[in-house]
């Protein structure tokens, strides 16, 4: 290129571009982009000019965005190389220490931790889960802290039947409740088939309350009559899994599977626990009968007695998520209607206790060939009562059932406790008076 004098240098950015490049063939023009990279640290720069290679002069000097300049600043002779390789490297280590902590930021988060002990009772089938404390719960409020409280659900089957809550405390982020929850009617089927759910939630007064974190534990890992402490980090929920992620035909048989479960399900659907006390007293002798108070002279005669403790995770009847249950006891066949008792109706539970108590005057040899009924209902004014649920024990039944009625005519004068599972079968049904 040659340049007359008293004319005054016109260069474009092109030729500037090939110059800078490099002084000999001319290489392909870099985008604006290049002067700004974002480079993993994997990634590798554009060659430096070699030694050998002479710079350009200072009055045709090309701007250089990456340098000490701005987008059209000069640069002295001496200095390019340097500069370049200066602000190349400041670069460098600035874009990967954006590619570093660039990640999501919900994959990172601490939700926190949570302490507690599960404990297991044979004798009275209940299970304590006594929460002691969290510890880095992640704030839920504007004011950086939040007001926890703990809620376990027992799974399969979470309802308000088996919702249990602590307490909340109020802003904090290390809450420390201490307080012990209880489930009754907790059979060892059920510490070997269920899933113990501990979540931790926000409460906010006037929203809805915010889900912090979740746990589950599996009930088989707890031995019985041993506390076992746990002290684990919550996580998110288990995403739902989609049905677009199953071939068409695993998708098939899984509604198939679904659909069979269902049919063999249907005729013992599961409405709760009831725990019976069955008492059998022996006629008493001539003179103890005379002298046996009056309230003790109807047992006194011989018969059973039936204790209705309480029932557990009843199902929910009203449009309010609970019931208002009683319950009714019969002694069948009952040709004269006159075995029917009642208990008291405890309003808006699903988890009610009555400890009430019903006498049948009755011989041994009667007893054998009789069959009691016991009907959970829930109690509605104006209309008909809904019926929760039952049981029968008998001769004629099966599996705990006839095991609790054999117990109790084994064990004359003792007090037998079970629970019992309810079932949507009206016992009637399948009897023949």
């Amino acid at each position: 290129m040659t340049v007359r004098k008293g004319k005054s240098l016109a260069i474009s950015i092109q030729e500037h571009m090939a110059i800078d490049v490099c002084p000999g063939p001319i290489r392909p023009i870099r985008q604006i982009s290049a002067y700004f990279p974002r480079l993993s640290p994997t990634s590798s720069f554009s060659e430096q000019l070699s030694p050998n290679q002479s710079p350009a002069p200072a009055s045709l000097a090309p701007p250089a965005a990456g340098r000490s300049g701005g987008l059209l600043s000069p640069l002295l002779p001496g200095a390019a190389a340097a500069a370049a390789g200066g602000s190349l490297s400041a670069m460098s280590s600035m874009d990967t220490s954006i590619e570093i902590d660039s990640c999501d930021s919900d994959d990172n988060t601490a939700l926190g931790t949570l302490e507690f002990d599960l404990l297991y009772e044979r004798a009275t089938s209940s299970l304590h889960c006594t929460v002691l404390r969290a510890k880095g719960l992640k704030p839920m409020d504007f004011n950086g802290l939040a007001d926890p409280y703990v809620k376990l659900h027992l799974l399969p089957g979470a309802c308000k039947a088996n919702k249990l809550k602590t307490k909340t405390v109020r802003n904090t982020l290390n809450p420390a409740w201490n307080e012990t929850l209880t489930y009754c009617g907790i059979t060892e089927e059920d510490m070997y088939r269920k899933t113990l759910r501990v979540s931790v939630c926000d409460e906010d007064k006037l929203t809805h309350n915010e889900f912090i974190g979740e746990s589950r534990v599996a009930l088989r890992r707890v031995k019985p009559d041993l506390t076992k402490h746990f002290n684990i980090c919550l996580e998110h929920p288990p995403p739902l899994p989609s049905p677009t992620a199953m071939s068409t035909a695993l998708r098939g048989i899984s509604c198939y599977l679904r659909e069979w479960e269902t049919e063999q399900q249907r005729c013992l659907e599961e409405r709760g626990r009831l725990l019976l006390c069955l008492q059998y007293f022996p006629p008493a002798a001539d003179g103890a009968a005379a002298a046996a108070k009056a309230e003790a002279k109807e047992r006194a005669r011989g018969g059973l007695c039936v204790g209705v403790k309480r029932c557990a995770h009843l199902a929910a009847m009203d449009v309010n998520g609970y019931s208002d249950p009683y319950v009714k006891t019969y002694l069948k066949p009952d040709v004269q209607k006159k075995s029917k008792h009642k208990t008291a109706v405890i309003k808006k539970t699903l988890n009610p206790e009555f400890n009430e108590e019903f006498f049948y005057e009755i011989s041994f040899s009667e007893l054998a060939t009789k069959t009691l009924e016991v009907t959970v209902w829930d109690y509605d004014l104006g209309k008909s009562n809904d019926f929760i649920g039952g049981v029968s024990l008998g001769c004629h039944s099966q599996g705990e059932t006839l095991q609790h009625w054999i117990d109790c005519l084994k064990n004359k004068g003792e007090k037998v406790e079970r629970w019992h599972t309810l079932t949507n079968e009206l016992p009637g049904s399948t009897l023949q008076e």
